[in-house]
């Protein structure tokens, strides 16, 4: 059974906060101005924002390495361009990655007409180095009715995932109003989860959307939906 002290429950409005006017973020961990010695990681995750991204506004080239990106569309389009020479856009429901192994430089835009939301999550590759590399994937909703579907992974066996170069696994699902669903958590794993809408109950604490919460495993999570919710969830070590 799962006891309320090993839930850390991150209410929405508890969560960092940056509004540049075209970008209006909320960070769960430490990120850039906001700092908060408690929340500087989980596991392996080191970034978890909610960004609201402004129609026709986005993030000019920039750099990174060393980091595992995962960009979660949850409303509108993001479009996509790297010094690799990809460009791709990414819609509601749907996910890229990106290893910025040695470096890479990237471009984010909505180029749509209304604003864009997403989560951005950042997590530490399990080896440093390597060639960049970036990639995108549909995954439509439906398929992940009342189940969770692994849509990253670092893990061999997730063959419809997208590949990430991390000990760990990105999985999403949407649950109706009053269903449940759960998610073994192993012994050593973190697991940090929102729910992109609606409510959830975890062993009698509600979490509400753009909540967070984060758990450590050994431990069986079960995630009941007091409103209809689309939950996302990172399984790291």
């Amino acid at each position: 059974m799962l006891t309320r002290s090993r839930i850390d429950r991150r209410p929405f409005d508890s969560l960092g906060h940056a509004d540049h006017g075209w970008l209006n973020a909320r960070h769960h961990f430490s990120f850039a101005n906001y700092y908060d010695p408690d929340r500087m990681g989980w596991g392996s995750i080191r970034v978890w924002n909610d960004d609201e991204i402004a129609a026709n506004a986005g993030f000019p080239p920039h750099p990174h390495r060393d980091m595992e990106i995962i960009t979660y569309v949850r409303t509108g389009a993001i479009t996509h361009q790297d010094s690799m020479g990809n460009t791709g856009r990414t819609g509601a429901g749907d996910v890229q990655v990106m290893s910025a192994g040695t470096g890479v430089r990237h471009s984010e835009y909505n180029l749509e007409s209304e604003t864009t939301t997403l989560f951005q999550i950042w997590i530490e590759p399990k080896r440093l180095g390597g060639s960049p590399s970036w990639g995108a994937k549909p995954f439509p909703k439906d398929g992940r009715a009342g189940q969770f579907v692994t849509l990253a992974s670092g893990f061999a066996e997730d063959v419809d995932a997208l590949p990430i170069r991390a000990d760990a696994r990105l999985l999403a699902a949407t649950v109706k109003a009053g269903e449940s669903i759960s998610h073994d958590l192993a012994d050593g794993r973190h697991a940090y989860l929102v729910p992109a809408t609606g409510v959830i109950e975890i062993d009698g604490q509600r979490i509400a959307a753009r909540d967070g919460a984060a758990l450590r495993g050994p431990v069986t999570i079960t995630m009941t939906a007091i409103e209809e919710a689309e939950i996302v969830l990172v399984d790291s070590e």
